[in-house]
């Protein structure tokens, strides 16, 4: 979808949005050759809202995220499109701005926590490390401003907690460091990737309600990366959901569950399980992901589809109004 269309629907006409993403196109160059991860990937957050953006394992989801971060590593190339935050070109950027922005005004919270936390420094100092590097305060300082961060995640005796090592905590207790970490020094934009994976459906609500509280208390703008689409039902204002590197579909999250309007996006949301869902209830997508190596289709979904025709594999996809806030990228809609 164009990066007009996606702002004019996106923004509804209010002031520009913290973050977009227009027309964003990355390739990954390889032994095999170059992978097409990304193609005309466009979106838009504002602040006070959660976006999230859904799809298989290999749509694109954390490629964007961490592109959107400048973490892609030297493999990745961005061909053409703009990543534009408070209206700074963050491709464009210098390296020590950037690192500057990254940590203070966009943050993120990693998939794995035990992987991301380093195994072998205090949990506490990690967080202390995040305040002095972006903040200009004494140590003491910062070891107070990390305790009250571990406070503010609701870390049991954070005082004592500061000097953890990750092993010795749980699972969720490392999701909620990586959350004080992420919003020690108050961002205004935060990526979530996949911060619920591996957790107790208990602490998954834990988790998702931190993030939340977050954005009400600072006007945080959230982008989360899930493939749980009933997670990102109950905490998300809008959905993306993408396809092998596209964009297929956006809709505010309680039209999209219930009027989907791309065939990849109503299939994702029969093959997802509910409190009342019968196994025998539950749709499997039909095939896989397309060989991103290849030369594509414009449709990346047209060998999946029950309703593809000979545009889907021959002209430029339309982007196609649904209604307020909702565009889908489709010849054939629902």
């Amino acid at each position: 979808m164009t990066a007009l269309a996606a702002k004019r629907a996106l923004a509804g006409g209010a002031a520009p949005p913290l973050l977009a993403v227009e027309d964003l196109t990355l390739d990954f160059r390889t032994r095999q050759g170059a992978v097409h991860a990304l193609d005309g990937v466009s979106l838009d957050v504002s602040r006070g809202e959660i976006v999230g953006v859904v799809g298989e394992s290999g749509s694109g989801k954390s490629v964007l995220a961490y592109a959107i971060m400048g973490l892609t590593d030297a493999a990745g190339h961005v061909r053409s499109g703009r990543i534009a935050f408070a209206g700074r070109d963050m491709l464009g950027e210098d390296p020590a701005q950037l690192s500057d922005t990254l940590g203070r005004e966009i943050s993120m919270i990693f998939q794995s926590p035990r992987t991301a936390l380093n195994p072998i420094r205090r949990v506490g100092l990690q967080i202390a490390d995040v305040l002095l590097r972006h903040g200009n305060m004494s140590r003491r300082e910062a070891r107070a401003r990390a305790v009250e961060a571990l406070a503010r995640v609701r870390v049991p005796d954070p005082e004592r907690r500061f000097d953890a090592y990750p092993f010795e905590l749980s699972g969720g207790l490392c999701q909620r460091v990586m959350i004080a970490m992420a919003i020690a020094c108050a961002p205004f934009l935060l990526i979530a990737d996949e911060p619920t994976t591996g957790l107790d459906v208990t602490t998954q609500a834990v988790v998702m309600d931190l993030i939340r509280d977050q954005v009400r208390a600072a006007n945080t703008a959230v982008l989360l990366i899930t493939h749980d689409l009933a997670l990102a039902g109950e905490y998300c204002d809008r959905i993306v959901v993408m396809h092998a590197g596209h964009v297929v579909e956006v809709a505010p999250a309680p039209r999209l569950l219930q009027q989907p309007a791309h065939p990849y996006a109503a299939l994702l949301i029969g093959a997802t399980p509910g409190a009342t869902t019968r196994v025998d209830d539950l749709t499997a997508i039909p095939g896989g992901l397309p060989d991103l190596r290849q030369a594509l289709p414009p449709c990346r979904f047209l060998n999946r589809c029950a309703r593809s025709d000979a545009r889907c594999g021959a002209e430029p996809l339309p982007t196609r109004r649904m209604g307020d806030g909702h565009l889908v990228r489709c010849w054939n809609p629902l």
